[in-house]
This record gives structure tokens, C-alpha cells and sequence, in this order.
């Protein structure tokens, strides 16, 4: 008898379990730190700003002396932003500009519009500042032996300039991932190879190679390219043996059905173990997960795996964690290309950051609603393809086929669909933001 479909959050955090975070760590220039990391928090070391500071141009005063509008006083100096500027001197006011420090005894900024420049070298106040204005005050933004960002942060392009803003040169961030990839179908071919008008009857270009290599190198992994591998059994278990040698994850795409064809299934458990298999999504129901040991004897492994069993294997360093000294991830998607993009971004990306000590894993989901009606059920949880009109409210791609990769770039996010549930017109959905997925 079969067993059950195991149903998509189930099916994640028996995955999370597994994906312990990556020994090692790496300083980086923070320069090159976009999408990495942190493996330590982030203390400053300094209040920013460091010094009060005029958030204008214009001129630093002292309130108790322009109690009126249009009071003229003289200029006694000018500060431009770097400058070390002197005590304000009574009866005056100081040219300061944006950045600038704030002189001792000023308590307030007047813009520049705000004021009249006189013949005489002295300034008419058109306006009485209210108390502190214009002026940003230092560790506004941060103060001093603070955490700014924390371990498992993912830096981003506005992350690496607050690190830059309290003297962060370098930031320790965790390994990349060492991922190897292979596709599996004598079907596939690789655009170059042979014409379009030569295309062989039943050949299909391999779309999902380039998507997956893309998507594991915007997760910071450090990808293995392995092409793609014939199906047979005995080029399937040499693939995944000396894939995972020397690498963390080793992702493959098709060959995860149960097909007489599909040879993933059993060359993993001839290697190693499979721990989960087939999820209760549409699409991407053919998903597995398991593990396969290192520096395995491949001649071993083909006289003793038959296909029914998995031999004994010789124990080794780290063999009782998955992803150990012992042991490499291994995860098989679909071939179908829409099934193969969605559960890498539902079940690999979570996996992969999680890996790297990522503190926020899965996506913020956002309600949204249908602009569209869904009336048949399906017994599956399902993810259609979609994107927002103008109005806000999400439009359906027509075609909500597994293997219709338009609508993967049509979409702009996947609506969550319970299973056993349906849609109509006005119904408020779970939306998951493309935006987010691929960041």
C-alpha cells in the first residue's frame, strides 16, 4: 500500500530538522556582503550620528534671541559638514549646512528659506524655530554599544550600509553552501546543442537547470554544475557518489517519480536514505529528501544494491548527522518546471537559509483578494500562479499547468490554496510576493 502524502508543513519542518547550520564561518568585506549571513551581531562602537547635526541648510541660532520674527543678527561663522566648528557667540548666528556639526550653545536651526540675507553682511530670522528644530541629535539613529544587526541576519544593500555606518570594514557571515546540481532525462537537451528545428521528436530543452543555478546563487551557494545525467541506474548512483564527496546539498531535478525511468529513488536509498518522499502540494507532489553517505565504494554499492535494500554502510566521522562529516542533503524536485520552481522556493530556500543560520526563513504571506472565482477543489494543497491588477486584487494566469513556466514570469506570487478549498470573486487569499521568494 502506498503511504499518505505528507502534507506541506509537515513535510517543511521535518526538512528544517535536518538543515543544522553549516560549521564554519567567513569575513567578508562588507562591500561584497549582499545576501550573506551575519555569524555574529553587529555592536556599535560609536553613537550615530556622532555629534548633534544640522539637518539643513541654513543658520544654527540660539532661540532666547530672536523671541521675534525679523530679527537682524550677524553671521559670527560659517560650518560646513567635516568642520569642528567654535562655541556660538552670543547676539549672533552661524552659516550651517547639511550635516554639519552643531555648535556649542545653539539650540535650533533655521533653514535657509526661512531667513533674508542683508546688505550688511547680517541675517533677518523670517521665523522663530520651535525648540531642537532641524537639528538630528547624536544616536538618533544609533547609539553606542548597541546591537544593530544580529546574527542570522540576511544582509541586504540597506543592512550592509548600516554596517558601513558604524566602521564595519568586514563582517563575519556564514559558509556558502556548497551545492552540486544535476538534471536527469535522456529527453533533456541544453540550448546550443542542436537547433530547434533539429530537435529530435520527444527531446525538450532543460529549462529547469538555468532557473535552479540562479536561484541557489542568489541564496549565496556555491554552485556545482553536473549537467545532466542519463537514465540509468548505474550513471544515476555515480552522479550522486561523487556529488557528494565534497559538497553540502546536491539537488537534482526529474527522476523522483515512479516511473521505470526514475532512477533517483532507489540510487539514493542504494547510498543512503530516503526520509521524505512525495508532498501533498499541487504542483510538486514527486519531492524527496535524503541523505547519502560520503566516500562510498561504488563498486560496493552496485554489487550489493539491488534495488530493494540498502547495504550496510562502512561507518564514518559525523554518519548519525545528516549533512556531517558522514553525510551530504540531498533533494530531488520534479522535472516538470513550474513543479520543479515552486517547491524550491516552498521547501529548498527555507532548507538553504536555514543552513546558513538564517534566522527568518519562510516568506510573509499578505492577504489580497481574488479577482477571479477557483470552484474546483482539489484534495491537494495548491499555488497558483498570479499577480496584482492596479486595484490590488490578484488576476489568475489561464493555465495553471505544471509544466507552463510563462506563468512563472507572468505571476508576480503564488495564491496558498487549502486543500479541499475553493475561490470566489472577492474572497480574501493568502498571497506569497515573487519579490520575496526570489530576493
Amino acid at each position: 500500500m502506498r503511504p499518505a502524502l505528507r502534507p506541506l508543513d509537515e513535510a517543511l519542518a521535518a526538512l528544517l530538522a535536518q538543515a543544522q547550520p553549516l560549521a564554519g564561518t567567513e569575513a567578508v568585506p562588507t562591500f561584497e556582503a549582499d545576501g550573506r549571513v551575519l555569524a555574529e551581531d553587529l555592536v556599535a562602537a560609536l553613537q550615530v550620528p556622532p555629534q548633534d547635526n544640522s539637518s539643513m541648510d541654513g543658520y544654527a541660532v540660539r532661540r532666547a534671541e530672536i523671541a521675534d520674527e525679523g530679527v537682524p543678527l550677524p553671521v559670527s561663522q560659517r560650518i560646513p559638514a567635516g568642520a569642528a566648528p567654535q562655541a556660538l557667540q552670543p547676539g549672533t548666528v552661524a552659516r550651517i549646512f547639511t550635516g554639519a556639526p552643531v555648535p556649542a550653545g545653539a539650540d535650533a536651526i533655521v533653514m535657509q528659506e526661512d531667513t533674508q540675507a542683508l546688505e550688511d553682511g547680517r541675517v533677518r530670522i523670517l521665523k522663530v524655530p520651535a525648540a531642537g528644530e532641524w537639528i538630528r541629535r547624536s544616536g538618533e539613529d544609533i547609539t553606542r554599544g548597541s546591537t544593530v544587526l544580529a546574527r542570522g541576519e540576511r544582509l541586504g544593500p540597506a543592512a550592509q550600509g548600516l554596517a558601513a555606518s558604524i566602521g564595519r570594514e568586514r563582517v563575519q557571515v556564514a559558509r556558502r553552501p556548497r551545492v552540486a546540481l544535476f538534471s536527469t532525462g535522456d529527453e533533456l537537451v541544453m540550448p546550443g546543442q542542436v537547433a530547434p528545428e533539429a530537435m529530435k521528436p520527444g527531446a525538450i530543452y532543460n529549462s529547469n537547470r538555468f532557473f535552479l543555478r540562479s536561484l541557489l546563487l542568489r541564496l549565496g551557494c556555491e554552485v556545482r554544475d553536473l549537467g545532466i545525467v542519463p537514465d540509468r541506474r548505474e550513471a544515476t548512483v555515480e552522479a550522486l557518489r561523487e556529488a557528494a564527496r565534497d559538497n553540502d546539498l546536491i539537488l537534482t531535478s526529474g527522476g523522483v517519480s515512479v516511473g521505470e525511468e526514475d532512477h533517483i529513488k532507489p540510487a539514493v536509498q542504494q547510498l543512503g536514505s530516503l526520509d521524505l518522499w512525495q508532498i501533498a502540494m499541487k504542483p510538486g507532489k514527486p519531492f524527496a529528501y535524503g541523505s547519502i553517505a560520503r566516500q562510498w565504494n561504488l563498486g560496493a554499492a552496485l554489487r550489493q544494491g539491488d534495488g530493494t535494500s540498502s547495504p550496510t554502510l562502512p561507518r564514518q566521522a559525523g554518519e548519525g548527522s545528516v549533512g556531517g562529516e558522514g553525510t551530504c542533503h540531498f533533494i530531488g524536485l520534479p522535472g516538470n518546471p513550474v513543479s520543479s520552481f515552486v517547491t524550491f522556493l516552498l521547501l529548498v530556500r527555507p532548507f538553504l537559509l536555514k543552513l546558513q543560520g538564517a534566522a527568518r526563513v519562510t516568506p510573509v504571506a499578505v492577504q489580497l483578494p481574488a479577482d477571479f472565482d477557483w470552484p474546483r477543489p482539489d484534495k491537494r494543497r495548491e499555488f497558483l500562479r498570479a499577480r496584482r491588477d492596479a486595484e490590488g486584487r490578484l488576476a489568475l494566469f489561464p493555465n495553471q499547468s505544471s509544466g507552463v513556466l510563462t506563468s512563472t514570469v507572468w505571476a508576480d506570487g503564488l495564491i496558498d490554496v487549502p486543500a479541499g478549498s475553493s475561490i470566489a470573486k472577492g474572497d480574501p487569499v493568502r498571497f506569497l510576493p515573487l519579490a520575496e521568494l526570489l530576493a
